[in-house]
């Protein structure tokens, strides 16, 4: 199940249609969990795909991110990343427990070390690789309107999103080389990998591919006369007014090769039915564990931004 769950939540969904899910919120717990479907029933269990629980620290918060309910800690094998905010909750980094697609890394020989899972996949010890930024405007003038955010995804390309594009394909976890490298390596090498601590930073480097991330804004909704609200069409799947509602697209330059109907395509959609569920539906280039972050940070407080 494990096996299969990995597949589900780090591979983009379709660019055609996208994959309908819904979060549904435990207050008492704070956690998060995400099910395939399209509202919650009482006659069937939908599947869980992801479940995230928030963890308030002295400046900051973090919401980690695992395939299991009931187990949050960090030295399972079920933990896929994390989510940290900044003390305003302004800023958030989505950290990836596996190298990102498209990655290598090297190990030392003085710490050649690795830890094999239960399942038989070797993995980096300890390790949160930053792949994705998501930052709020600050609302200075108190102006009404929904919340603006800007995502900027490090492990996805904007070519994607490009005619003939395509995201990176994982796989079930991604090689580790034994070739030594200098002593000299270290986190500065790259901006967008987090190490845990300054001996596995010297021991473990990533050789990226050179690319422009994919950028991502809010769709601008519209002010409708009669309602007297700002108003998206979210055919349907949300229902319920409030500013941690949104709908991403892909914030490109006039130079890219993208399509008009792809600069308009919705890539992310979030939005509440009901006191603690949510609609979330995702599609290419996203995953299911990106698209679940991205979503997790509307419910952190943010009077700054609203």
């Amino acid at each position: 199940m494990w096996k299969d769950n990995f597949s589900c939540f780090s591979e983009a969904g379709p660019r055609e249609l996208p994959i309908q899910c819904y979060i549904r919120r435990d207050r008492a717990t704070s956690t998060y969990f995400l099910h395939i479907g399209l509202t919650p029933s009482e006659f069937q269990s939908d599947k869980l795909l992801l479940a995230a629980r928030k963890v308030r620290r002295a400046t900051c918060t973090d919401f980690v991110i695992s395939l299991a309910s009931d187990n949050f800690s960090r030295r399972s094998n079920t933990y896929v990343g994390k989510l940290r905010s900044n003390f305003l909750g302004t800023k958030f980094t989505i950290y990836d427990g596996q190298l990102p697609c498209g990655t290598k890394i090297k190990l030392s020989d003085r710490s050649n070390q690795r830890t094999q899972s239960k399942q038989g996949y070797w993995k980096a010890s300890a390790q949160n690789y930053k792949v994705g930024t998501i930052t709020y405007e600050l609302n200075v003038l108190r102006r009404r309107g929904p919340r603006r955010m800007h995502c900027i995804m490090h492990a996805i390309p904007m070519s994607s999103v490009e005619k003939g594009g395509t995201a990176p394909t994982p796989t079930s976890f991604n090689n580790i080389s034994d070739e030594p490298i200098p002593s000299s390596a270290s986190k500065a090498d790259d901006p967008a990998v987090d190490f845990s601590s300054t001996s596995l930073a010297n021991s473990i480097v990533p050789v990226r591919d050179s690319h422009e991330p994919l950028m991502l804004k809010n769709k601008p909704p519209r002010w409708h006369e009669q309602l007297q609200c700002w108003c998206l069409n979210f055919k349907g799947r949300v229902t319920v007014a409030s500013v941690k509602n949104f709908q991403l697209v892909a914030a490109v330059e006039p130079s890219e090769n993208v399509s008009v109907d792809e600069q308009e395509r919705v890539i992310l959609q979030f939005g509440k039915i009901g006191k603690d569920i949510f609609t979330m539906d995702y599609s290419y280039p996203l995953s299911a564990f990106h698209a679940f972050a991205i979503c997790l940070t509307s419910f952190d407080n943010k009077p700054a931004c609203e």
